[in-house]
Order: structure tokens, then C-alpha cells, then sequence
């Protein structure tokens, strides 16, 4: 049984910077359920938005949302069993403020940007609510 469990959403100044971190059980980030991961957003009264993905033990793409590329940083820990998923946000903006989920889903051969559609994502935490004003 995966369970995704994100933390480190709050409340910051424009400019400002957080880190997220979302821990796994049941899976390893990077294993065979879990090839890629990543995490996604959703704003107020917005769609659901793809923020970063990799598949950095597999093909090694890492991909992330145009808006938010230069400025945000995804990576993984998985020494001393940590299992653990990172987005570090710089610069942060108010057009940042959304509701921020970790996902994961198993490699299944898929080609190009697939997971632009957060709905192939199988795994999903929570959530953790990140606000910028």
C-alpha cells in the first residue's frame, strides 16, 4: 500500500523560498511502481498543473511547468532509507499560491510529455498548501 505524505507548505513573502519534501511508503522513489515522480499544483479555480517530474533512475528526463523553470528545483533522497521527494521554490510569486502535490506512477513505455496529464499519475499525497503575498 503506497502512501505519499507531504510537508513544508506555508505561507511566505514574494521573493521568498520553500522547500517541500513528501516522504513514501509502501514504494521507492524511483522503483518499479514509483519510475516517476514528481509534484503537481492546483491554484484557485485553476486546473491541476504539472510542476516538476523525473525519471532520473530511468530515461533521466526531469521535466517542469514553463512557469516555474529556473526557479524551482526537484530531487530525491533515498540514502539511510529516507525515501524522500524535494521541491525546493526560489523566487517565489503569488501566482505560485495553489495547493501542491507529490505524485508517482510506474514507467509503462509512455513517450513524449505524458504526464502533462496529472490523471496518468497513479500515487497521490495529501497535498500541502503553499501561499505567496
Amino acid at each position: 500500500h503506497v502512501q505519499l505524505v507531504e510537508s513544508g507548505g506555508g505561507s511566505v513573502q514574494p521573493g521568498g523560498s520553500l522547500r517541500l519534501s513528501c516522504t513514501a511508503s509502501g514504494s521507492t522513489f524511483g522503483g518499479r511502481d514509483m519510475a516517476w515522480y514528481g509534484w503537481y499544483r492546483q491554484g484557485p479555480g485553476a486546473e491541476c498543473e504539472l510542476v516538476s517530474i523525473t525519471n532520473s533512475d530511468g530515461t533521466g528526463k526531469t521535466d517542469y511547468g514553463d512557469s516555474v523553470k529556473g526557479r524551482f528545483t526537484i530531487s530525491k533522497d533515498n540514502a539511510n532509507a529516507k525515501n524522500t521527494l524535494y521541491l525546493q521554490m526560489n523566487s517565489l510569486k503569488p501566482e505560485d499560491t495553489a495547493m501542491y502535490y507529490c505524485a508517482a506512477a510506474a514507467d509503462l513505455g509512455r513517450g513524449g510529455s505524458w504526464y502533462l496529464n496529472h490523471q496518468r499519475m497513479k500515487y497521490w499525497g495529501q497535498g500541502t498548501q503553499v501561499t505567496v503575498s
